[in-house]
């Protein structure tokens, strides 16, 4: 069993090897990398569905907006 990935970045880098050695050997040291881990991978999902959301809130917009000028057009033609 080694540390895992979403543990390797720059906030920990003077510690890999420290953290390696905890990791196998203090079970609530694990548990904590483990509960980190797994909010990280939850926050990338979040961003991820956020961004989407935000793309697909845009182009609702988008089209909102030109519904409105032809609603506004053929009013303005047919009155």
């Amino acid at each position: 069993m080694s540390l895992p990935d979403r543990l390797y970045n720059m906030k920990f880098a003077e510690y890999f090897d420290s953290m390696r050695k905890m990791y196998l050997q203090d079970d609530k040291f694990k548990e904590i990398c483990d509960n980190y881990c797994s909010n990280i991978a939850d926050v990338e999902k979040y961003r991820k569905k956020r961004e989407k959301n935000f793309s697909k809130e845009q182009q609702c917009e988008n089209l909102s907006k030109e519904l409105e000028e032809e609603i506004l057009f053929y009013l303005v033609r047919k009155s």
